[in-house]
């Protein structure tokens, strides 16, 4: 192809620019249709294994039972730390589960668990929750399509898509409240809006013609319908670019830009990293975003614990957890979010020599809320000291299916890795047996 031919067909191709932008109209145009029916999970990971025993099930007045005192919360019967006073008023949306017990002490270990409800295989790449709920909630009827990545991790990094592939991995937003700089259109494309948005079709166009060339050219002995089976690498280069142009060419991408935000709702999640990343998740899930994941750093307390919970942890978890959780509810999102509270494991009942507790799997709790949960309950029990599961003992393939029943995912649904193998996205529970959703939380 010489020069004046490659430059004939470009000019023709840049025609169809006008359909890409009408596309674009329709889909700024839908946007509240979309914030009414699309499915999300926001995970608060707690990174380095918090002392669940001293945040959501106190054992006062036993040897294990550290320094808080208990609270009466919003749900009859349900007491939490006094240090969490305004997730408190939150509980009859919310549901601890007190009788969790895992297998992994190990904080590498323990975090691949609780992220894909796999043990730990060196051979093989489970995807995450959030990669999970990427991959599905799109299937589910009445979900819309926005330009915004569908999984989102704020103020840290998440667990990655395994055998997913890029398509599902997380899009990591560092500093919350401050736009991403990759998401800006070039300055050298103008600072007219609308001249911009219709170059950056006009390239996209572009970009689609090459790669069709290419992704087809491959196999050109098979009809249209075959090609495709053929070329899954190249269809998932094709996808990511497709949702980089349309975010930047659309107004999706001021979803991350807190300044237009009301200060005295951003001062209620707290004016602090962990805060901003709660209200960060609550504009993208608006914004139709499945999967959202904010990180709170800090709970690895093998020395002073109860200093550590009570001065930094706490508050700062409590005032983001509880105005996130009111603020969906307020705003109509609850029955089509569901939250999820969670960490690598817990902290020992055993208090240690230097004030703190040590890394402990076999009995402690996580919270979970929104979506078909039933909030308002303490699900389990541990005994008097906290050492064990004394009644109704549930494990993370029980959470996953559970989570995923309330998003409306049949937790029995398989994906397949590379090679074709399926797995289950609830994955399994010790001996084998298939995960099961828990019926008092959830039918």
């Amino acid at each position: 192809m010489n020069r004046r031919h490659f430059l004939k067909h470009m000019a023709g191709y840049s025609l169809l620019a006008a359909p890409g932008y009408q596309f674009l109209r329709t889909i700024q145009a839908n946007a509240q249709e979309l914030r009414r029916n699309n499915k999300s999970v926001v995970i608060l990971w707690m990174g380095g294994g918090p002392a669940t025993i001293d945040i959501w099930d106190l054992k006062p007045g036993r040897p294990t039972g550290g320094e808080f005192r208990e609270i009466n919360t919003s749900a009859q019967g349900v007491r939490i730390s006094e240090h969490m006073p305004i997730t408190a008023r939150q509980m009859n949306n919310l549901a601890i589960i007190r009788s969790l017990t895992t297998t992994e002490g190990d904080h590498n270990r323990g975090r691949q668990l609780m992220h894909t409800s796999w043990t730990p295989n060196p051979a093989i790449a489970f995807p995450s929750l959030g990669s999970i709920a990427a991959h599905e909630i799109p299937k589910l009827q009445g979900y819309r399509d926005i330009s915004l990545p569908n999984y989102i991790a704020v103020g840290g990094a998440a667990d990655g898509p395994g055998f997913l592939g890029m398509n599902y991995a997380p899009f990591t937003v560092q500093n919350p409240g401050t736009p991403p700089e990759n998401i800006r259109a070039p300055q050298s494309l103008g600072s007219n809006q609308v001249e911009t948005e219709d170059r950056i079709r006009r390239r996209q166009r572009l970009f689609y013609t090459l790669e069709d060339n290419f992704m087809y050219g491959r196999v050109p002995h098979l009809s249209a319908k075959d090609r495709p089976r053929f070329a899954d690498a190249s269809k998932a280069h094709m996808e990511i670019y497709n949702k980089g142009f349309s975010l930047v060419a659309s107004k999706e991408g001021k979803v991350f830009d807190l300044r237009g935000e009301n200060q005295n709702l951003v001062a209620e999640y707290g004016n602090n990293n962990f805060g901003r990343s709660a209200l960060m998740a609550r504009r993208l899930i608006e914004a139709g975003v499945s999967a959202v994941e904010i990180t709170l750093g800090g709970w690895d307390t093998h020395n002073a614990n109860f200093n550590a919970l009570a001065t930094r942890q706490l508050p700062t978890l409590d005032r983001a957890m509880g105005t996130l959780v009111r603020d969906l509810v307020d705003r109509g999102r609850w029955r089509d979010t569901v939250l999820v509270w969670m960490g690598e494991f817990a902290r020992t009942p055993r208090i240690n020599q230097n004030a703190g507790r040590d890394h402990w799997s076999r009995s402690w709790s996580v919270v979970v809320g929104g979506g078909a949960i039933r909030g308002g309950q303490a699900y389990g029990r541990t005994d008097a000291d906290g050492t064990s599961v004394a009644e109704n003992p549930v494990r993370v393939g029980d959470l996953f299916a559970t989570i995923y029943r309330a998003l409306g995912i049949d937790p029995n649904t398989q994906v397949r890795d590379n090679i074709g193998r399926p797995f289950a996205i609830a994955g399994t529970n010790p001996n084998g047996e298939r995960p099961n959703a828990i019926r008092a939380l959830v039918g």
